[in-house]
């Protein structure tokens, strides 16, 4: 496995001037493959907000979940190039991926890989005994990726949205019932 130097890239913890970089590639990467986007293909955009918007605001919540459990890819020119999520269910014995991403052209390199090994790593040092990394059936790179370290697919979820203010339709769905 490569390491940062093989890579040319400097693996830090989070400081709080990388939050808005980080949404940026966040809703960059996401794209494609994110619940809040399959949901405005169908109602379009909620409450005045897209889903660029309900993406970013996952990071605002890996932030005040766990701080510590972020790590940064800084480029060799200080560019914020990606960035994993973590957090420690200490009694519960498992350890969280939310959210993994790099820009574009950084892809491809291995450093995914890097960023999960490095938390499962620290997972392990916390005395964790399992992890956690979820996808969509869509994302072809993450199903690869995570298999490819030794995730296994456990079970599949289907998410579904309602227009709430839809009356009609919450009253013909009760009606059919």
């Amino acid at each position: 496995m490569p390491t940062p130097e093989d890579l040319q890239v400097t693996v830090r913890s989070y400081h709080p001037d990388d939050l808005e970089v980080i949404k940026r590639i966040t809703v960059e990467a996401f794209s494609g493959v994110s619940i809040d986007e399959a949901a405005e293909l169908v109602y379009g955009t909620i409450n005045g907000h897209d889903w660029k918007w309900r993406k970013a605001r996952h990071i605002d919540a890996d932030v005040a979940r766990d701080v510590e459990g972020i790590l940064v890819v800084e480029s060799a020119d200080g560019e914020v190039v990606g960035y994993i999520t973590t957090w420690q269910d200490v009694d519960g014995g498992i350890g969280y991926i939310p959210n993994l991403a790099f820009v574009p052209e950084w892809r491809g390199r291995g450093l995914g890989r890097l960023l999960i090994q490095m938390a499962l790593d620290r997972f392990r040092e916390a005395g964790l005994s399992h992890a956690k990394i979820e996808t969509l059936a869509q994302n072809e790179v993450g199903h690869h990726l995570y298999t490819s370290i030794g995730f296994r697919e456990v079970a599949r979820q289907v998410h579904f949205f309602a227009d709430l203010s839809d009356s009609q339709s919450a009253q013909d769905t009760s009606e059919s019932d």
